[in-house]
């Protein structure tokens, strides 16, 4: 491949050849930040851990120089920031046993301002390369721009693959806000729930999820307790599932199904994510004129 930045990598954690250790990637996590492989993907993650079968590739879009810092790290500048987080993602990718991770290196803004061909460029060539069956990026409702940036970024360049390298599914995690708020008022009723919000169910390895999250500790000692507020998370998802049912797994998050926005170019993103909200704020008013309307 040839990457656009200067300090793009390709790091393989068991020392193959890169092309052959992207093309075995069939689980493939593009998110904007180190880390956010490790909140989002963790289904991907976990379901190629100890495996030869499968195998997963993060991808990791910007070079996490605007990360906040404290602690340690109150007095390091960006470019020492930049370093210590290229490190631990890499120490990520070790621990969580990943295929490859690629680090491309951009500035957020180059990944928010249109039209980022060179960041769409370099995920078609990674995506060229892995042609990964599966792939989790951000969702359109997170609040994070740099978040939104990345996984329209990804839609874009998996819109100009041609046919036979498309994915069989594409997922919208979460990470800076949940999606909970999708599933209808009557979340009891599996048949009302909106098919394209996608829970992933963790019973086991949660020694590698605290493992994988507790890395990052620019972020962790540096004010920000990302491990206990995923891990939190994923016990609240599970939770608070279904009202009247026990939990169906000890941890779960939530992702949408991102793929018809693949499938059909010409869906547009907004109005995509549109259906969602308004189908939210109806569930809310409908609730209440129900109750409201009920005579004692």
């Amino acid at each position: 491949m040839n990457l656009h930045k200067p300090g793009a990598e390709v790091f393989i954690p068991d020392g193959k050849p890169v092309a052959d250790a992207l093309a075995r990637c069939d689980y493939m996590g593009i998110g904007a930040h180190q880390d956010d492989l490790e909140i989002m993907a963790f289904d991907g993650i976990v379901k190629c851990f100890g495996r030869e079968d499968h195998w997963f590739c993060g991808v990791t879009v910007t070079n996490g120089a605007g990360a906040p810092r404290a602690d340690l790290y109150e007095n390091y500048t960006d470019a020492m920031m930049q370093t210590v987080r290229r490190k631990e993602q890499k120490k990520a990718a070790v621990v969580g046993e990943y295929g490859a991770q690629v680090l491309l290196d951009f500035t957020s803004a180059e990944v928010k301002t249109p039209p980022a061909r060179e960041a769409i460029g370099d995920l078609k060539q990674v995506l060229l390369a892995a042609q990964p069956k599966f792939i989790y990026t951000h969702n359109f409702a997170d609040k994070h721009p740099t978040h939104v940036a990345v996984a329209v970024r990804t839609i874009e360049a998996l819109r100009e693959l041609p046919g036979e390298y498309q994915p069989e599914k594409v997922y919208g995690c979460e990470v800076w806000r949940d999606l909970d708020w999708i599933w209808s008022a009557s979340d009891d009723d599996e048949k009302a729930a909106d098919p394209r919000k996608i829970a992933f169910y963790f019973d086991t390895h949660d020694n590698i999820a605290m493992s994988l999250l507790g890395i990052f500790d620019s972020q962790v000692c540096g004010g920000k307790r990302y491990d206990l507020a995923t891990m939190g998370r994923r016990v609240a998802n599970a939770t608070y599932h279904q009202s009247h049912a026990v939990n169906l797994g000890d941890h779960v998050t939530y992702a949408l199904d991102l793929t018809p926005l693949v499938e059909d170019p010409n869906l547009d993103i907004a109005a995509y994510m549109q259906e969602f909200t308004d189908a939210f704020a109806r569930d809310v008013a409908g609730q209440i004129a129900a109750i409201t309307k009920i005579k004692t």
